[in-house]
């Protein structure tokens, strides 16, 4: 099946983004909560080095400080599963309290671009292909690693969230250069499938998991930035952004949160209507239907 044709499922519609509105008026916000960041370079302090630097280092700056901060525990070079495997999901579980809110987006590691398969990545983070159960046994430092793919990884990431009274957005990773062979070209990722399919298959925001479609929203600013504008903001090579960029990418999420139904959208400090605009676009038509 399509991705497109998913995407229009009725099934899977929820509150809208209207009744959200109504809701949103503060009344029903608590403070000292923290939003806890899953990811890797693109998201990540210090981004791939270099002088570029992740998007999640600029989300704080859209969020109500003194109700919610931002803790920014992704890391450069890793995928679903090296993140899993290095304890690095553990981490945050044992530190994790009711109310507190968690971002998931890997994507860009978690592939080769020559579909190496997990047993002939010698970066050890390539997880096994598929959206279901399948296994890839490895051989990682001189020990079996049962390999498994990027949907078991975030749902069970997400499901020990869940468990500990936090809720759950998982986003799919930001786009490459679009302009780095010249005019814009940008399709989304089959993670941005995998993405939504983990949110589904894990009971929608009726569970507390959200999808916000970072790859959508922020492919759609950097088509009206523009390829100057563009191939600035990738200083190092085609994946990594300078912090102009990583700003821009954080604004892009801020606004996919806004265009849809996650209580989290009540800490941004920024209306709608305040994001929207000919950087960033305006909210796109896959809100109404995907479990946002």
């Amino acid at each position: 099946m399509r991705f497109e044709s998913l995407l229009s499922v009725a099934s899977l519609a929820t509150a809208t983004h209207t009744s959200l509105k109504a809701r949103s008026d503060g009344s029903c916000l608590t403070a000292n909560h923290t939003l806890w960041m899953c990811g890797d370079s693109t998201m990540a302090p210090g981004g791939g080095h270099n002088g570029t630097e992740g998007w999640g280092q600029y989300l704080q700056y859209s969020l109500d400080s003194s109700l919610i901060r931002v803790n920014n525990s992704a890391y450069a070079g890793r995928s679903a599963r090296s993140f899993t495997r290095e304890g690095r999901f553990q981490a945050i579980i044992d530190k994790i309290a009711p109310g507190d809110w968690v971002v998931i987006e890997f994507g860009i590691n978690d592939q080769s671009s020559n579909s190496t398969f997990p047993a002939n990545d010698t970066k050890y983070r390539v997880d096994c292909p598929g959206m279901g159960n399948e296994t890839c046994p490895v051989t990682y430092n001189n020990q079996t690693e049962i390999v498994q793919t990027y949907v078991t990884y975030v749902r069970n990431a997400s499901s020990s969230f869940l468990s500990r009274g936090a809720k759950v957005i998982i986003s799919p990773p930001t786009p490459t250069n679009p302009y780095q062979y010249g005019d814009f070209s940008w399709s989304p990722m089959i993670y941005s499938y995998y993405a939504w399919y983990t949110v589904q298959s894990l009971g929608g925001p009726d569970a507390g998991v959200y999808y916000v479609d970072h790859s959508s929203y922020a492919a759609q600013a950097l088509k009206l930035l523009g390829p100057d504008v563009v191939n600035s903001g990738y200083p190092m090579d085609n994946t990594h952004t300078a912090p102009f960029l990583a700003d821009t990418f954080a604004k892009a999420w801020v606004l996919g949160l806004r265009c849809g139904t996650s209580l989290l959208q009540s800490y941004v400090v920024n209306a709608t209507s305040r994001i929207e605009g000919s950087t960033l676009g305006n909210c796109q038509s896959v809100n109404a239907t995907l479990p946002i």
